[in-house]
């Protein structure tokens, strides 16, 4: 059986959603980041906690004080890097070790409790955004604002390509890089 080009269905689709989308992104979009706000404000140190007891994790000093700045870093809406918390909590806890720490913010990832968000150049950071409905991130190349997008393949796309893969697919991940309004007004100005 031959199977119709997969990368030539992809961009079908993907301009078919761009051209048809718009008004349907912005608002899911807005939605979006104003539920944020409500979801980082109930990310309580004693939920971060809850989450590492279902995994069998031990509830200790460590892991309290993981929750303690997790909870701090949600409540301000920051993003943050795995090495970023570890330089921070090792000033109250110098003894506290960097796998420690890269082991908690992966079983949150885990749970879905907090995203790993990718930049252009490959590297990353975390955010809190609480597991609500399946999205993705786009992240500015110049200053990495990250905005949380609504968008995704259509169904029709993801299951071409498990049709020319032979693959059944679990799950997917899709990254967004472009320069923000900001940026580009910024370079204009200069």
């Amino acid at each position: 059986m031959e199977y119709p080009d997969v990368n030539e269905i992809v961009y079908q689709n993907v301009m078919r959603i761009a051209r048809s989308c718009v008004v349907q992104l912005k608002e899911t979009n807005n939605s979006m980041n104003r539920g944020r706000s409500s979801i980082v404000e109930s990310a309580s140190a004693e939920s971060i906690l809850r989450v590492f007891e279902e995994m069998g994790l031990r509830n200790t000093r460590p892991r309290r004080l993981i929750a303690e700045r997790l909870a701090a870093l949600a409540a301000n809406g920051d993003d943050f890097t795995t090495d970023d918390l570890w330089h921070e909590l090792r000033q109250d806890d110098p003894q506290l070790g960097r796998a420690t720490v890269f082991r908690a913010v992966e079983v949150l990832v885990q749970r879905g409790l907090l995203d790993r968000v990718g930049f252009a150049d490959g590297s990353h950071c975390y955010r809190l955004c609480g597991g609500h409905a399946h999205h993705h991130h786009i992240t500015c190349t110049e200053c990495r604002r990250v905005v949380e997008v609504g968008a995704c393949l259509p169904p029709d796309v993801l299951a071409a390509v498990e049709r020319a893969t032979g693959f059944t697919l679990e799950g997917h991940e899709v990254e967004l890089f472009g320069c923000c309004a900001d940026c580009r007004a910024r370079m204009e100005r200069s």
